[in-house]
C-alpha cells in the first residue's frame, strides 16, 4: 500500500421520514474518509504521480468499504462522489491529484460499472474542515432525482501535512422525488449521460 493511512471513518445517512412522509425504503448514503499522510507537505513537487498513484489506490479501497456499509451488492450502488481536504503545508493541486480521473477506475469497480463521470469537490483546511461531496447518478448524469451531496468532516484532520480523501456511494436518490428529468428505469447507460 502506497498511502500512508492514519484512519479511516465510514458512515451511514439514512432517511427513515421527510416532511412527515415514511421513506420506505428508507434513502442511504455511505461515506468513507481516509486521513492520509501528504507525501509533498512543505515543499513544491513538480511531478504528482505519487499522489495520483494513491488516489487510485484510495478509490477502490473506499468505494469498497461504501458498499459494504450499505449491505449492497456492487450492482445496487446507485450514485457516487468524491472529495479532498488538504491540509495548509499542502497545495490545492495536491488534492486535485488524489481526485485524479485515476481514483474513478477502481471506484467503478466498486460500484459496478458507473458510465458517468464522478463528481468531485476539493479544498484546503484545516482541523475539523467540512466538505460536500457531490453526487451524481453513476451511469447516467442527466438522472435529476440523483443531483445530491453529503457533507464530510473527520474532527482531528486534517493536520497541516495530511489529506482528507472521501467518498459516498448511495443505493437510492434523494427521497420524495418529485423534480422531473429521466428516470432511473429510463437510463440507457451508454454514454455516461443519458
Amino acid at each position: 500500500m502506497t498511502a500512508k493511512i492514519r484512519k479511516i471513518i465510514v458512515q451511514v445517512d439514512e432517511t427513515r421520514v421527510e416532511m412527515g412522509k415514511t421513506i420506505d425504503p428508507p434513502t442511504r448514503k455511505a461515506l468513507a474518509m481516509a486521513v492520509i499522510e501528504n507525501p509533498f507537505a512543505g515543499a513544491y513537487a513538480e511531478n504528482l504521480d505519487e499522489l495520483i498513484a494513491i488516489g487510485e489506490e484510495l478509490g477502490g479501497l473506499l468505494g469498497q468499504k461504501c458498499v459494504e456499509a450499505l449491505g449492497i451488492s456492487p450492482g445496487q450502488a446507485q450514485s457516487y462522489g468524491k472529495a479532498a481536504i488538504v491540509g495548509e503545508a499542502g497545495e490545492l493541486e495536491h488534492a486535485a491529484a488524489i481526485l485524479h480521473p485515476k481514483l474513478g477506475a477502481p471506484l467503478r469497480l466498486a460500484v459496478e460499472k458507473g458510465a458517468a463521470l464522478v463528481p468531485s469537490s476539493k479544498k484546503r483546511g484545516g482541523l475539523g474542515t467540512t466538505i460536500d461531496v457531490p453526487l451524481g447518478h453513476k451511469d447516467a448524469a442527466f438522472v435529476r432525482s440523483h443531483f445530491d451531496a453529503m457533507e464530510a468532516r473527520v474532527a482531528d484532520a486534517p493536520r497541516a501535512n495530511e489529506i482528507v480523501v472521501a467518498v459516498v456511494v448511495t443505493d437510492s436518490g434523494r427521497p420524495l422525488l418529485r423534480v422531473g428529468g429521466l428516470q432511473v428505469h429510463e437510463i440507457k447507460g451508454e454514454d455516461g449521460l443519458r
